[in-house]
């Protein structure tokens, strides 16, 4: 038993290779040191090498992080070791000499995962984004985004590229998974040559957050790639892939696997067993379960049967542990009180209402008991106290977000309509939005419905609804974006929502209606009301000089318009003569004189 001083966060086994030739003894024993060693990172930045041959701390690597280790990975030269941690960083460690031999800056946030490629020249990091880094240049090779929040698992899922014909330079082919705090979605990565597709070729969904993944690598083509999940509810998913291409629908799982109480001792109601974590066997057709409890886990192994999609193992399992409290219940000694002792009570914590204090002598005296009067019973003397809970207020007057948020999970697990009334008729956006953030995951999905069934029965209270619907989409979209079944669970919202849009249109076009026949009214009304007025002038002014200018121009127009009047005879007469000129050859006569016409003859 390892027992530590510093909070263990993440560990590590790394293992040294055979010899291929026969060694000396001194190198045999160089190796022996190097065989299973543990790496463990603590939450103070340093991390601890315990050797599991000797059963003790061998060395302790310092000075690379300044905050809690999130993960350490062993490089198969086995000297060498990478860790990541909360302050951005990524350090290469040398295990012969304990210092640092390589740091640097692996994102703009924590780096909370890593893993190395099977040939040990790239080196995978993720925070929010995912980076695949070159161990030699340690230059980003390729960017991966798709996760909303951390990632918290990743690991290669195929040692060679699944086409063959192509020349492999060990990297660019391969397949990879990854998964992410609060994402009830695993998904898998194609490394390319190229830097186009960024986004996943493929996903996993299961019914909960994964604790605990494992997978057998695929070495061949035609080998589909098995992958054990564990859930946070408990529960195991198996699949069974080939990893092909890309896949548009997220892939469920092929089989289940649940364990449970038989449900003896007089209660008929058997009760789940809690999975903590499952492997894969070398022959890759068994798994190693762990269940139970955490302190006291249970190791089995199990045949895989994948024909079935649900298993139920029943297993004897005693949940509750049996701690020895004899010992700590003799040591406890009740003390011997006096009956002229007197009791000082505290004051109760977090009230800041006053006690009252008696405003008349006669009051004073009251407190005063005689001798021979009867003693005040328990009931008066907690009257007396006068501690009001309701006078007790923050101090600006509203109660604080925590609060609200707390109430709300209350109302929605007990399903009282008083506290639900309380905290959803608020109407301050930013109390909405901050009780939503902080509101545990699980009770999203339980608040949609809440909010489903009172837009249903109260069609009133949809504007004060809708603001809750928007907080909710908006900071919990990624995590709705993950359930499975989804679209069954929201229907009826959905439903709501297309007969109100469709009802809006033809609302809209009457109020439109309504306001031209209104506006058209009103217009009409406020020109009867305005009285006629006399146009007609009262007095006309004419000026003389204006009237003999006018007769002036009268009197030029009639000439021009004499002028032109010849000009247009004259032109007439002229045009006539031409006619008959024309007109007296065409018919052979001419203008010749009688003299010249005897002649001719």
């Amino acid at each position: 038993m390892l027992y530590l001083s510093l909070l263990c966060l993440c560990l590590a086994v790394g293992y040294c290779d055979g010899p291929q030739r026969k060694k000396r003894k001194s190198e045999a024993a160089e190796v022996d040191k190097q065989l299973d060693i543990l790496a463990i990172g603590t939450a103070v930045g340093s991390i601890l090498l315990y050797s599991t041959v000797k059963g003790e701390l061998q060395s302790k690597l310092d000075g690379g992080h300044d905050n809690r280790i999130n993960c350490v990975r062993w490089h198969q030269d086995n000297y060498c070791l990478y860790s990541c941690s909360e302050d951005k960083h990524i350090v290469e460690w040398n295990t012969q000499t304990c210092k640092v031999k390589c740091k640097w800056k692996g994102d703009n946030s924590s780096v909370s995962s890593l893993c190395i490629s099977p040939d040990g020249k790239m080196l995978l990091s993720a925070g929010r984004t995912i980076k695949l880094w070159d161990l030699e240049t340690k230059e980003v090779y390729r960017h991966f985004t798709g996760h909303a929040t951390s990632v918290s698992s990743l690991m290669f899922t195929t040692v060679k590229p699944m086409n063959e014909n192509k020349s492999f330079d060990g990297i660019t082919g391969l397949y990879f998974l990854s998964g992410a705090i609060h994402d009830r979605l695993l998904s898998v990565w194609y490394i390319r040559s190229d830097r186009k597709e960024k986004n996943a070729v493929m996903s996993f969904t299961v019914t909960d957050e994964p604790t605990f993944i494992d997978l057998t690598v695929s070495e061949v083509k035609e080998e589909p790639v098995k992958l054990a999940v564990v859930c946070r509810d408990g529960q195991l998913h198996l699949f069974e892939h080939i990893l092909n291409g890309y896949c548009k629908k997220p892939l469920t799982s092929n089989c289940t696997i649940q364990i449970a109480t038989p449900g003896n001792d007089g209660d008929s109601t058997p009760k789940p067993v809690p999975i903590l974590a499952a492997a894969f066997c070398t022959d890759k057709q068994s798994l190693l379960l762990v269940y139970g409890n955490t302190l006291q886990p249970i190791i089995e192994k199990v045949s895989l049967n994948t024909s079935e999609s649900h298993i139920c193992l029943i297993r004897d399992v005693q949940k509750v542990l049996a701690l020895k409290t004899e010992v700590a219940v003799t040591k406890v000694k009740t003390p011997v009180v006096n009956s002229d002792t007197k009791v000082l009570v505290p004051g109760i914590p977090g009230h800041s209402a006053a006690v009252k204090t008696p405003s008349s002598g006669k009051e004073k005296n009251k407190s005063k008991r005689k001798p021979g009067e009867p003693e005040d019973s328990i009931e008066e003397r907690l009257g007396a106290l006068d501690i009001d809970v309701s006078k007790v207020k923050t101090p600006g007057g509203l109660p604080q977000t925590d609060s609200f948020a707390v109430l709300l999970v209350q109302g929605l697990e007990s399903n009282d309509s008083d506290i639900l009334n309380k905290v959803l008729n608020t109407r301050k956006e930013t109390l909405i939005k901050n009780t939503v953030a902080r509101m545990p995951i699980h009770a999203v999905i339980p608040l949609l419905h809440e909010l489903t069934k009172r837009l249903q029965g109260n069609p009133y209270s949809a504007s004060q609804m809708v603001r809750w619907l928007k907080s909710v989409f908006t900071l919990h979209a990624s995590y709705l974006s993950t359930l499975p079944d989804l679209i069954p669970q929201l229907g009826m919202l959905y439903q709501l929502m297309e007969s109100r849009v469709k009802t809006l249109q033809k609302l809209s076009r009457l109020h439109g209606r309504l306001f031209l026949l209104v506006t058209q009214v009103a217009a009409s009304e406020t020109v009867q009301d305005v009285t006629e007025v006399n146009q007609t002038a009262k007095l006309v002014y004419e000026d003389e000089s204006s009237e003999e200018e006018g007769s002036d121009d009268e009197m030029i127009a009639d000439k021009d318009s004499d002028e032109n009047w010849d000009e247009d005879e004259e032109k007439e007469e002229q045009s006539d003569e031409q006619d008959m000129t024309v007109e007296k050859e065409i018919n052979g006569d001419s203008d010749l004189e009688p003299e010249n016409e005897s002649e001719e003859e």
